[in-house]
């Protein structure tokens, strides 16, 4: 059994921060077709929103995002996007030293976060309240 240290889990972070970027590098680029940028659109506002989906507070359901999700997500956009625009990004991500947060997906989480919770509300009033 593999014994998995702080400093393998920290270098495979940076690599997924790594791919977020290109993949986020990638998407801003004309020359992909439409369908794979607006996938890579969303799946880039998702892995850099500061709000996810599932909350990772949520035991072992929470990072499932950050373990499955995220990754899928990038490794399907490396796989439909054509080489010479991956390269391009990649370049672009290495030379970039800020990550990019996406307010806009942050905005449509908490957005969804607020109208399940309203909803819950709602139910549970006219179930138990009334």
């Amino acid at each position: 059994m593999a014994i998995v240290t702080f400093e393998v889990v920290k270098q495979k972070a940076k690599e997924l921060k790594k791919q977020t970027l290109t993949v986020y590098f990638a998407s801003r680029d004309p020359n992909l077709p439409m369908y794979i940028r607006i996938i890579a659109i969303l799946v880039a506002a998702y892995a850099l929103s500061p709000i996810d989906l599932i909350p990772d507070f949520i035991p072992i359901v929470g990072l499932l995002d950050d373990i499955i999700i995220v990754p899928l997500g990038l490794a399907l956009i490396i796989h439909l996007t054509p080489p010479e625009i991956i390269e391009a990004a990649k370049i672009k991500a290495l030379q970039s030293t800020e990550r990019p947060t996406s307010y806009t997906a942050a905005f449509i989480f908490i957005f969804i976060w607020l109208t399940i919770l309203l909803l819950s509300g709602q139910w549970f009033y006219h179930e138990f309240i009334t």
